[in-house]
């Protein structure tokens, strides 16, 4: 797997408290996603609040009812009943419906979305019903590859931060929002190393 943002490598690498996680877990390793952009949406309000193993076997069910394409014509082709028996709460379903429909319409423009900035990117995917600035975040990290994404809404950002720096207590948002500012351009790789630095085995 190529190493992205080398730049960024080197320059957490270098710093004080991000180094040790750097030498242990390796090259940044975020790879942007191959679907399409419509596709990665359904995905993300799928997996939203659910664990891994419950989120895939849905959205696995999901894909088959829609016969393997996940496009807002199949989407709304399918019937609600079929979309429901796949797993989808009502909240869920009524989000995929309304995802397809602006997508449809005109109100979202997904091919569009690499000429904005991230902080339109995140205003123009949260109109749509169930996408919070979280799931849209994590599109500009993970579909559109934008390498100064600082998503201080996750727990596991949060929890990963306060490892690194020794901290006893978990951070709040608003605590952590500017304490990244000397590692930008490159805060998405700062945050996938504080979701490795979670993972990574207590000391002792």
């Amino acid at each position: 797997m190529p190493e992205p943002w080398p730049e960024a490598v080197a320059i957490l690498r270098a710093d004080p408290h991000f180094g040790p996680v750097v030498e242990t877990v390796g090259p940044c390793r975020i790879r942007a996603s191959r679907g399409s952009r419509f596709a990665s949406l359904v995905s993300a309000i799928v997996y939203q609040q659910l664990a891994g193993a419950a989120a895939r076997t849905i959205h696995g069910r999901l894909v088959d009812a829609l016969g393997r394409r996940v496009t807002p014509e199949r989407i709304l082709a399918t019937e609600p009943d079929r979309l429901r028996a796949a797993g989808l709460s009502r909240n869920k379903l009524a989000a995929v419906l309304d995802l397809a429909e602006r997508s449809l319409d005109g109100t979202l423009r997904l091919r569009s979305l690499g000429r904005l900035s991230d902080d339109e990117v995140v205003e123009h995917l949260t109109v749509v019903r169930g996408i919070g600035p979280w799931t849209a975040r994590m599109f500009l990290m993970f579909d559109l590859h934008r390498p100064d994404v600082w998503p201080v809404g996750d727990l596991g950002v949060r929890k990963g931060w306060a490892r690194i720096h020794g901290l006893d207590t978990v951070p709040p948002p608003p605590d952590l929002q500017g304490a990244a500012e000397h590692l930008r351009p490159w805060r998405s790789a700062a945050a996938w190393y504080c979701w490795r630095a979670v993972e990574m085995p207590t000391p002792g």
